[in-house]
Formats: structure tokens, sequence, C-alpha cells
């Protein structure tokens, strides 16, 4: 880079260290206002705030490289994770119930699901320590792509026999963690804000030069890591590579680290039925949180709608910067062999001057805008949840805040410290996904479906998965990712039925006032039936409205991520069938969803 890059990239990060720094007094006043903002940030904000922290940089690499490598249909691989599919869940009826539970983390709103007895706390503080398990691990995850993306810019030293990608990840992290722990989620969500509109600029400029000075090859070499050592090229033709429609079974060689999709119909159902399994069942951390901090029903599903579609414009970036990468390895007779390093090496080789400062500015927003959340979001489940909640419950809210700090920097050093043994991001990001957030989706699941599960039970199913998540790391690390979902569901699966069937339900009192506040759908009928007809009616239309809005919603926004790729890739054929199907699916969300958005606040604050 040169002088005006770096000068963009200077003035970026210290325009982020002053907005969060700014929101320092307004978030010491509480973790009301630390980890929810007072509930009294527009929808529009937290949407932004959602999108900006979704578009990590280790994600943008990771799926750069499954698009280079795979061609268009790499992008269904992500439906694992990296499309967020979860959103059309949340957009419908998730982020509602969420809201409608008066809570601040998902391990709290177990007390309202199993009552403040012993199996409500049981359940609280497990969830909270798998919470903070799995926030640890995805810091490690992006702490591994930060490191890999900066290392390709400034040039660190191997220092204290660590790596150079180390103290690169480092760097972004102290960045992060200067504006993060002051501010609270006041500071993550403006300075996010502020960082989504950085990254659609980027998104905007990378895409208009991919589509006016890029063209495919009809035949092109890519690579792809092999599974010992070193890199396998691979020759493909534009056809083959700009083909959106799946197939059954890929072909990539079988000494490839990528041939544990050649089963590629069979992965892509389990990615589909992983995800409705998490969308339907709900998450934890920064995604819910925005929803614990909406003001209404109508401000969750806005704020969803908005996020959406402003998430839609990161898979047309991903396609184009793969054409890049292409392109480049064609005419310079170089091919990039790690898929992982496309997105810098095209950055480096084929982004003009200060466009270059621009788009390094705007994936470094990206990482730091995922990492804040992730942070923020995490410790307070140490601060609400366990040292609140079990070690001291009269804490001061000076004391508390405090807490909240020194989580977030521990959780910082230990995800920062594990990025010591693993180099893959597909690796740390195909576990994350099939592996531990596989062992805490069964669970999330049933708590909203099935009224007989108990407290005892829901706290087996998370310690069973998150158990069999880490013996399958240690012991299966090669085995497909389909295998290691159906081994850690089901180990939580039976965990769940086994001690919840021989331990009493849960105190009808309890699961009657959660049903009132929420009103989910589902085996409730014993429960329901003690409400009066009039209510029950109502009930049981809203549900019926979301479960079909939800059905259309999940195309809706497959569709929608689809048809931006189509634009770059210059697929009119497909761009226009996607869109009349993009039309009749949003006349259909409009009549099951938009026009019935409820402005029900049940905060006062």
């Amino acid at each position: 880079m040169v002088l005006i890059d770096y000068l963009i990239v200077f003035f970026y990060l210290t325009g982020m260290i002053i907005i969060g720094l700014y929101f320092q007094k307004k978030a010491s006043s509480g973790i009301d206002s630390y980890f929810l903002g007072n509930r009294k940030m527009p929808w529009w904000v937290l949407g932004a705030s959602g999108m900006a922290s979704n578009l990590d940089v280790s994600g943008t690499m990771i799926n750069v490289a499954l698009l280079y490598a795979f061609g268009a249909v790499g992008f269904f691989i992500e439906i694992r994770g990296g499309i967020v599919l979860i959103m059309a869940f949340f957009m419908i009826y998730m982020g509602k119930w969420n809201r409608r539970s008066k809570v601040m983390t998902l391990a709290e709103w177990m007390r309202i699901r199993f009552g403040e007895g012993r199996e409500g706390k049981i359940a609280r503080l497990i969830t909270a320590i798998a919470i903070i398990t799995s926030t640890i691990a995805i810091i490690t995850y992006f702490s591994i792509g930060a490191g890999k993306f900066i290392g390709e810019f400034l040039d660190f030293p191997e220092l204290f026999g660590l790596p150079s990608e180390f103290w690169a990840a480092s760097l972004m992290i102290v960045l992060a963690m200067t504006y993060t722990v002051s501010s609270g989620l006041y500071g993550v969500v403006w300075t996010d804000v502020f960082q989504g509109f950085l990254i659609l600029t980027t998104i905007l400029v990378i895409c208009y030069i991919a589509f006016t000075q890029f063209v495919l090859p009809d035949s092109f070499t890519i690579s792809v890591p092999s599974k010992i050592a070193g890199f396998i090229p691979i020759e493909t033709t534009r056809s083959q590579w700009t083909n959106i429609i799946p197939s059954w079974k890929l072909d990539m060689p079988e000494n490839s680290a990528y041939s544990i999709y050649n089963l590629f119909g069979v992965a892509i159902i389990f990615y589909v039925i992983k995800t409705i399994i998490e969308g339907a069942g709900g998450t934890g951390g920064y995604m819910a949180q925005r929803f614990f901090a909406s003001r209404s029903d109508r401000d969750a599903g806005l704020l969803s709608l908005f996020w959406i579609f402003l998430l839609s414009f990161r898979w047309p970036f991903i396609i184009a910067i793969a054409i890049m990468g292409i392109s480049y390895g064609a005419t310079s007779g170089q091919v990039i062999q790690d898929p992982e390093k496309v997105l810098p090496i095209v950055i480096l080789q084929l982004v003009p001057l200060g466009v270059r400062g621009l788009l390094v500015a705007g994936l470094m927003a990206a990482a730091m805008s995922t990492f804040d959340s992730l942070v923020n979001s995490g410790s307070s489940y140490w601060v609400k949840d366990i040292y609140q909640a079990f070690i001291n419950p009269t804490a001061s809210e000076k004391q508390l805040v405090k807490h909240s700090r020194w989580a977030s920097v521990l959780m910082v050093l230990a995800g920062l410290f594990m990025t010591l043994n693993i180099t893959s991001i597909n690796e740390i990001w195909g576990w994350f996904n099939m592996g531990i957030g596989a062992g805490l989706i069964m669970p999330l699941l049933i708590r909203w479906y099935w009224w007989r599960l108990n407290g005892y039970g829901f706290a087996a199913g998370i310690a069973g998965g998150m158990s069999a998540a880490f013996i399958q790391k240690i012991f299966f690390a090669g085995v497909p990712e389909y295998y290691s979902f159906l081994f850690v569901t089901s180990v939580s699966l039976a965990a769940i039925l086994v001690v919840t069937l021989l331990t009493k339900p849960t105190n009808e009192k309890v699961l009657l006032n959660f049903y009132k506040v929420t009103r989910p759908f589902g085996f409730w009928n014993k429960i329901k039936m003690q409400l009066n007809f009039e209510n029950i009616d109502k009930i049981n239309k809203e549900n019926r409205r979301d479960i079909i809005a939800t059905s259309i919603a999940i195309i809706w926004q497959l569709v929608l991520f689809i048809g931006m790729m189509t634009v770059i890739l210059k697929r009119w054929d497909l761009f226009l069938i996607l869109s009349i199907i993009f039309i009749v699916l949003s006349i259909g969300l409009y009549y099951f969803w938009y026009r019935h958005l409820s402005n029900e606040v049940r905060f006062d604050k």
C-alpha cells in the first residue's frame, strides 16, 4: 500500500476509537445500558449493526475461498452458517419471541422458562458456560482470519516464538477492545453503523470494478488445499464455474481437503436440516442481543428485514473477488494456491491505490464489528448469569460494569491463544457450525415447542452435545461435517429425552406465565387450554401466519442472495427468473407477515 491507503486506514481506526469513547459515560450507568442500550435504540440502527457484525473478515475469506474453488455452487456450502439463513426465522417470529421474554441474555431466559428453582438455575448456569465457550471459539475463528488478512499488508515479525499472524490479529483486537470494553453496546452499535456504511461503500466499488474490468476466460485453473500438505491444481471452464444449480456429487480429488464436500447433495440436505433446526430454536450471543434490545414486535421484524437486505450485498462482493482472483491467475500465470488467501492477494495485486486503502479499511471494519459484538454479548453471560446470579447477587452497578470489562479482556485472551494450534479458517468454522453449534441446537429447539422439557433435560442436552463436539474434534477430526452433526445432535437429543422423562415436569404456573408472555406454537395444548377461547383463537391465527410466512421467507432470502450474485456473473437469464420469483415471494411476505406487524411493547423504559 502507499501513503494514501495508510492514511485512509489510519483515519478509519481513529474514528472508531473516538466514537466508542464518546459513548463511554452513557454506557457506564449500569449493565442494562452497557449490554442493551436501555432498549431505546432505533430498529434501523440495530439492523445495520447486525449486518456489520455478520460481515466478518474471516467469513469473507472462507466464502471467497469456497466460491473460488467450487464456483457459484460453493454458495450452498454456506447454508451451514455463512448465509445466515436463520435470519428468516428471526424476521418472522423468533425475534419477537425473544423480545417478549424481557431478559438480557439467553441464559437469563432460562428462569422465565424453567423458573427460579434448582432446575432453572442449573439450566441457566450451563447455558452461560456453553455460550462463553462458543464465544471463545468464535473469537479464535475471528483471530485466525484477521491474522491472515492483516499479515498480508503489514509485515509483522515473529516474536517470542509466536507467528506473525498472531501479532497481526493482536493489533486488530487491541484496537477493537479500546472502544468495545469502554462503551458497551452503545459504542458497538454506533461504530457498527459507521463501519456498515464503510463496508457497503467498499462492496459497491469492488463490484463495479469486477463488473466492468474483469471477464472470466473460457477455461482456467484454480487450486485447492491438499489433505497432507501443499495444494492441488484443478482445470475448469467458465460454464462449469458459473453454474449456480448444484449437482448431487462433486469431483474434487480425494486427496484434497475439500473432498469432504463431494457428496454435495447429502451435505446440502444436512446443512438445510441444521439451519431449520437452528433457526426454529433461535440462538444466543450478539444476534439474540439485538432482539433483546429492540423496542417492540414491529421493531424486531423491521430490524431483521433491514439486516437481511444489507447482508445480501455480501454475496456479489464475494463472487466479484473470486472472479478477480481467477482473472489474476489466468493473466499472470501465477494461480493463487491457497483459496483462503484469494481476498488479500486480489487487494494487493488488482485493486487501485486509494481504493485499496478503502477496501482494507472496510474489511477491517467488518472484522472489528464482528469482534466487538461477540465480546460485548459474551461478557454479559459472565456478569449477568454467573457473577450476579451465583457469586455476588448484591453487586452494585459499578461492580457489574467493571466485571463486564474484565470478562471481555479474559475471553479475548483465551480466544487469541487458541489460534496457536489452528491454522485453517475453514477448519474452525466447520467445527463451530457442525460441532459446537450442533451441540446447542437440539435443546435450543425443544425449549420452545415442547412443554414437558424441564431444566434438567435442557442442561443435560447442552452438556451432552458440547461433550460430544469436543470428543469428535479430538478423536474424529477428519470426518465429514454431516457425520459430526449427526453424532453430536444424536447424543444431545438422547440426553434431553432420558433426563427429562426421568425427572418431574416444570411447575405449571411457570409454564403458563412463559406461554402467555411469548405465545409459541408447538406441543403446548396442556398449558394453552388454561387460557380463554378468545386468546387461544388469536394466538392460533398468529402462529399459522408465522409458519406460512417463515416457509416463504427462507426461499425469499436465498433467492435474494443468489439473484445479487447473478448480476456480477452476468447471468441475465437466471437474474430474470429469480427476479420474478422474488417479487411473488415478496407479495406473499407482505400478506402473511408485514401487514400484521404489531407495535406491542412490553418495556416501559
